[in-house]
Formats: structure tokens, C-alpha cells, sequence
């Protein structure tokens, strides 16, 4: 039976904590950060966890990193 694969594009996006928690960024980051707010700013520099359907997603992405 051949090797798993991991994702490349998942692994590069998202990161293990040492507690097993998938941490991403926000979204909406990429320009035109000169017209929002401050307050929103500093929100979109703070990691997410994911959960749900979107981490079991990630798990299967990411076979080698649990």
C-alpha cells in the first residue's frame, strides 16, 4: 500500500498546537487594509481554531501531522 500524502497548500495554511488544535488565519487580510477600522485589524491578526466539519476536513488533509 503506497505512502499518505499530505497536503501541501492545508499544511502550509494551517497549524498543530501542542494540544492537537488546527489554528488558521483570518480572512480578508491580503490589501486594502488603509480603509478598515483598527478595531477589525487588530481582530484579523488573531488565529482561529478550526472545528467541526472544517477540522475533520483537515485531518484527512493532513494524515501525518496527529
Amino acid at each position: 500500500m503506497p505512502k499518505m500524502k499530505t497536503n501541501k497548500t492545508a499544511a502550509k495554511r494551517i497549524k498543530i498546537t501542542g494540544t492537537g488544535k488546527m489554528m488558521r488565519r483570518h480572512t480578508r487580510r491580503g490589501h486594502l487594509m488603509i480603509n478598515k477600522d483598527p478595531n477589525r485589524k487588530r481582530f484579523l491578526r488573531t488565529e482561529e481554531a478550526l472545528t467541526g466539519g472544517e477540522a475533520a476536513k483537515m485531518r484527512r488533509m493532513l494524515p501525518n501531522s496527529f
